[in-house]
């Protein structure tokens, strides 16, 4: 049975979608013990991950190095074949769900992988989607497939939606000792799937069904997008007002009980917040309801690389000058601090609004050295007190932790701090939103 081949960590684990989830997922599956097979639709990234060569920021190439190199339990074998699939016992399908233009989900990528799936579904398998989605994806798509072949769902193949729960950089929480949220399809469903991830992470938090799990992990981004916003349009007040945003929150955060703190930013970034929101909008929508608090949230979310020019064309006017023809540095161009990671990057925007509105722009970006921007290629600059001097403005988009606030403030001729950067320094050539 597959439940005592999983005890007896028998089975060979696929992931399919090698990328930010699914590689620290792989190694922590091969690092306790079982046979990993890993699946991506790009032969030069499995031929590097086979070489031990890492991708991605939270595995480096030492770890990753330990657990490939040959086949069998406590290794990971990467490949672009996917009629490999009939070899795993288990598969967990971590490919990207983004948003097309219109905001609406694209599906594509668990379509694709369902179509080579159901080539290679067997009896006694285990599928687990752990890519985010609207509510109903995995019993709307997933039990069709399975059904289709033949199998019953809960007695020949079990399915299941686990969200993933990666957040990249974060050196606290990563894959094992955070709490992975499990709905199976069908109880026995559930019961298999948790005995799977019960060996690997240190927590595994069963749910009546697949979709209380996927509705789960949009709650979870959604509450920090709404909250976010929250924060951005209280950034704007207080800077109507005159009032210091970054103290308020920090008092009113002093407060043991009711309040947790979210802290303004010059928008949102990565592949969660901005984006997970929307599937349940849009899946909502279909049902002739209007996910108002997410809309709205989104509006000011997304409106906030427009705020921070407007700060800079205000700190610009007060030293006489104009964006138009001004030299503006960006500090960061990551949508995060101590990461490379570019995708949905705030900063990006601010950057591409200033140079439509005529600035000179260059970026400052340890993690990040060059960035395709309108079919040019824009890399980051080595800085010193010289070349921070000869800048009209530098707006801190991104705090990485090589940053050096004191020299910064020491050099340049005004900042706009979208970041905190510079809290509890008190000097007129600084903005913070």
């Amino acid at each position: 049975m597959l439940k005592d081949k999983i005890t007896n960590k028998e089975v060979v684990f696929g992931v399919v979608g090698l990328g930010y989830v699914g590689l620290p997922l792989a190694v922590d599956f091969a690092k306790e013990g079982f046979e990993v097979i890993g699946f991506d639709v790009v032969p030069a990234k499995c031929q590097d991950i086979n070489n031990g060569t890492s991708h991605v920021e939270d595995i480096s190439d030492a770890v990753l190095a330990s657990v490939t190199g040959s086949t069998g339990k406590g290794f990971i074998t990467a490949t672009a074949d996917f009629s490999k699939l009939q070899e795993v016992d288990a598969v967990s399908i971590c490919v990207p769900t983004p948003l097309v233009k219109t905001k609406d989900p694209d599906m594509s990528y668990i379509l694709s992988v369902c179509e080579q799936l159901k080539k290679y579904l067997h009896k006694d398998m285990l599928i687990v989607l752990e890519s985010t989605t609207y509510p109903g994806t995995t019993e709307e798509i997933l039990v069709p497939l399975v059904e289709e072949a033949g199998f019953t769902v809960g007695k020949d193949i079990f399915i299941a939606f686990s969200p993933e729960r990666i957040d990249p950089g974060n050196q606290t929480y990563q894959f094992k000792n955070t709490p992975k949220v499990i709905g199976g399809v069908t109880s026995d469903c559930t019961e298999i799937t948790c005995s799977l991830y019960d060996q690997v992470v240190d927590t595994v938090v069963p749910v009546s069904d697949t979709k209380v799990a996927e509705m789960a992990k949009l709650l979870e981004n959604t509450y920090r997008s709404v909250n976010i916003g929250m924060v951005n349009e209280l950034a704007q007040m207080c800077h109507i007002l005159g009032i210091d945003t970054n103290e308020v929150i920090n008092a009113a955060a002093t407060k043991p009980f009711g309040f947790k703190a979210f802290y303004p930013g010059p928008g949102l970034g990565g592949h969660c917040i901005p984006i997970d929101p929307h599937y349940l909008s849009w899946k909502l929508k279909t049902l002739n309801y209007n996910a108002r608090f997410i809309e709205l949230a989104s509006e000011i979310n997304t409106d906030m690389p427009n705020y921070v020019v407007q700060l800079a064309g205000e700190k610009l006017n007060d030293m006489r000058l104009s964006i138009n023809g001004s030299k503006v540095l960006l500090m960061g161009i990551s949508y995060k601090e101590n990461i490379s990671d570019m995708r949905e990057s705030p900063a990006v925007d601010v950057f591409k609004i200033l140079k439509a509105k005529g600035a000179d722009v260059s970026y400052h970006d340890p993690f990040v050295a060059e960035f395709k921007f309108n079919g040019s290629v824009e890399k980051s600059i080595d800085i010193s007190p010289d070349v921070i001097q000869g800048f009209d403005l530098v707006v801190i988009t991104t705090w990485h932790r090589d940053f050096e606030v004191t020299a910064l403030v020491e050099n340049a001729k005004a900042i706009v701090d979208t970041r905190n950067a510079t809290r509890g320094i008190r000097d007129n050539k600084i903005v913070r939103i």
